[in-house]
């Protein structure tokens, strides 16, 4: 029997670069497959990021506010989305933007209110894909190794370079993924106090110098020397990570080029410490198009990227999420304990039904 569901993932990084788009057919037939139907990118406005930034330090009103509001655009995006491309999702699974990410107070964050999604675009949504993975003792993420195990099996180590770096593989017969430090959240950061969104293929960091003292500090972060299961959020970065680099004397361009080495030499460590003979890696994500930081993974770790689509590149993660709902639309398992620590499978996500 063929199973056959059309489904739109939203996707909305750490980076706050936009809103990810893409919609699906997926086919459960003896295994899944997938056809990407259409894709878009919305970038967000400057008042959107602005608010989305700093909704953490607000009052609980104006969380509450901004949930309903985010929600309510990401119901006008795909209202659009659907329209323009003549689409019949069957549902919309919708990541939600991040505001807090503490799995060890038990608490995960993600605002885009299901609920206004569903009643503005009269299509079911499913939403908060990490919170039962939390409250049963797991991090909460990574979410698409999932994706990974089902779609895109083909590939020994699925890397994903967005605001925060995470991995995926297969060891010991079981499916472990994990984050491996902060990426784009922090190096458009720095390009954002020099007039840049971001570092264009990698040139500022590559004209630049690295600062070895600043590169050793941040080598030895407590992270780095813990096991997975283990996941990152955007208090880890302000508490840790910015603190090193507020301290440093050296100009912006050489923070920029020194945390690139950084996140190079983190992802490097992480492909040989797991070593594949003959691996095949995907990386996916907006570091993927950072032309210098991607030579300096293949120079540190030896590892060639597979050739990719820029649509698989830039839309991964939101085809991957539409497929964690369709498995939530089925009640099946979409988050791995072997993944997270949790002490169990689950079928996360809330449904909301127009």
């Amino acid at each position: 029997m063929t199973n056959t569901y059309t489904a739109i993932g939203v996707m909305s990084g750490t980076s706050l670069d936009g809103i990810d788009l893409a919609c699906c057919t997926f086919v459960e037939n003896n295994g899944w497959s997938y056809k990407l139907i259409a894709t878009e990118f919305i970038p967000y406005s400057l008042s959107w990021k602005a608010r989305l930034s700093s909704v953490e330090n607000s009052t609980a009103l104006d969380l509450a506010l901004t949930d309903i509001d985010f929600g309510l655009y990401i119901a006008e995006l795909c209202v659009g989305f659907i329209q323009k491309n003549k689409l019949n999702p069957e549902l919309i699974a919708s990541h939600g933007h991040t505001i807090f990410h503490q799995p060890e107070k038990k608490l995960t964050t993600q605002i885009g209110n299901g609920a206004a999604i569903a009643a503005s675009t009269k299509i079911p949504v499913v939403c908060d894909f990490r919170t039962a993975d939390v409250l049963n003792g797991g991090q909460g993420a990574p979410l698409v190794p999932v994706g990974d195990h089902y779609l895109f099996s083909e590939y020994d180590f699925c890397l994903n370079i967005g605001g925060f770096a995470n991995i995926s593989f297969v060891k010991n017969n079981n499916r472990i993924a994990f984050d491996i430090c902060g990426a784009n959240i922090v190096l458009n950061k720095l390009c954002e106090t020099i007039g840049f969104e971001f570092d264009n293929d990698g040139k500022i960091a590559r004209e630049n110098k690295i600062d070895l003292n600043l590169l050793n500090e941040l080598n030895n972060l407590e992270f780095y020397q813990e096991n997975g299961p283990k996941s990152l959020g955007k208090e880890w970065i302000i508490e840790e990570v910015l603190p090193i680099l507020e301290s440093s004397t050296i100009s912006t361009e050489q923070k920029i080029a020194t945390y690139t080495e950084h996140i190079a030499f983190q992802i490097s460590r992480t492909l040989l410490e797991n070593d594949i003979p003959n691996s095949k890696l995907l990386i996916t994500g907006g570091g993927a198009f950072n032309a210098f930081l991607l030579q300096r993974i293949e120079k540190l770790s030896g590892v060639k990227p597979e050739p990719a689509s820029k649509e698989i590149i830039a839309f991964k993660e939101a085809i991957v999420f539409a497929f964690l709902g369709v498995l939530r639309w089925r009640g099946e398992i979409n988050c791995l304990k072997s993944v997270t620590g949790a002490n169990k499978d689950v079928s996360g996500g809330c449904i909301y039904l127009p």
